[in-house]
């Protein structure tokens, strides 16, 4: 596939089939992931991959009561509030795989090369036929004791960039995008 039809193809997708994704295309997920720009090729990563459906269950839990604890009034957008307020939502969408890619202690450029890594793997699985959406719901959480013990990360662990993976039920339509601002200095 193109890089190119692979940047203006892929979408965040939040349906999914109960379609299992193998060991395998998660691993060659993760190494698209690992060839990402880095600074000073320090490669802060690690990759937490869960596909207990029930343990994504009691995160997406979890998560969602943090997020209503945490958001104070006016904060969360009324439409955010009330999905999250449904004790039906998951906010996995019930995919089958979460990638967390967080960083193995904090340093100054760890959210920049975990979101290259996270980028990279999302434009692979798009590549592979897979879906994929951040998933910021998670990100509070996971980010506190609790989440990280949750996923069994140490405490000195950064998580950032909670990534689902699944075979997509369907695909979304293009969304327009803006021009973009370039200020051009010659």
């Amino acid at each position: 596939m193109d890089i190119h039809e692979a940047i203006n193809g892929r979408r965040a997708v939040r349906s999914f089939t109960a379609e299992p994704v193998e060991r395998e295309t998660i691993a060659r997920l993760i190494d698209a992931a690992v060839r990402a720009p880095n600074a000073i090729n320090q490669q802060p990563w690690t990759f937490t991959v869960v596909r207990d459906a029930a343990l994504l269950d009691r995160i997406s839990d979890a998560a969602r009561r943090h997020m209503l604890a945490s958001g104070g009034e006016g904060e969360l957008p009324p439409r955010l509030r009330d999905e999250l307020s449904d004790p039906h939502f998951q906010i996995f969408y019930h995919a089958p795989v979460l990638v967390l890619i967080s960083a193995v202690e904090r340093g100054p450029w760890i959210v920049e090369d975990c979101a290259l890594a996270a980028e990279n793997l999302m434009l692979a699985a798009y590549a592979e036929g897979l879906g994929t959406c951040w998933i910021g719901f998670a990100q509070a959480y996971l980010q506190t004791p609790q989440g990280k013990a949750t996923v069994g990360l140490a405490e000195a662990t950064v998580p950032v960039a909670p990534i689902i993976v699944g075979h997509p039920a369907g695909w979304m339509p293009a969304v327009p995008r803006r021009p973009a601002q370039v200020h051009w200095i010659d």
